[in-house]
């Protein structure tokens, strides 16, 4: 199913609010949308691939990272696990890396940019929680809809 973010604001616009925060589009797919499956970590992409190791069709993960620049949390490897897993897509509020490999995968991938280190595996986050990223609440079982022109969020399903 195509999606369109100016479309969804249009017919929705009660029930949607905008997450305003600069992503990049990294993935193949640059439209997706699905449950809001939300991790807050920082540095760390331990629980990031456990979570994506679970089946996740019809979802889309949502990775409050701190924004921090310092190591990505995804790479080609994890990003082509959630393939296999059937996620529809990730955003993460921190770096990627592999981003040249992730262009070429089938997935939906934003991020706030690039880095070529890895992180930490110190097993430490949270999932589940509703985060707060830049004044916009996520909440975890949500919903998230994302194209080239951004991403908006329901608390409920709208397509």
């Amino acid at each position: 199913m195509k999606i369109a973010t100016a479309d969804i604001w249009d017919d929705y616009m009660a029930d949607v609010k905008l997450l305003n925060v600069e992503l990049k589009n990294y993935g193949k797919k640059t439209a997706f949308y699905g449950e809001i499956v939300t991790l807050k970590l920082y540095e760390d992409n331990s629980i990031l691939r456990k979570t994506l190791e679970e089946k996740g069709v019809g979802k889309v993960l949502v990775v409050d990272g701190g924004g921090s620049k310092r190591c990505a949390l995804l790479g080609d490897n994890i990003a082509t696990l959630a393939i296999e897993n059937g996620w529809a897509g990730i955003i993460i509020y921190g770096c990627i890396r592999d981003s040249k490999v992730i262009k070429t995968l089938d997935i939906g991938v934003k991020a706030i940019g690039t880095c070529p280190v890895k992180s930490a595996k110190r097993n430490v986050g949270l999932k589940g929680e509703t985060l707060l990223i830049q004044g916009t609440e996520i909440v975890h079982g949500g919903y998230i809809y994302s194209d080239e022109d951004g991403v908006l969020l329901s608390r409920k399903k709208l397509l």
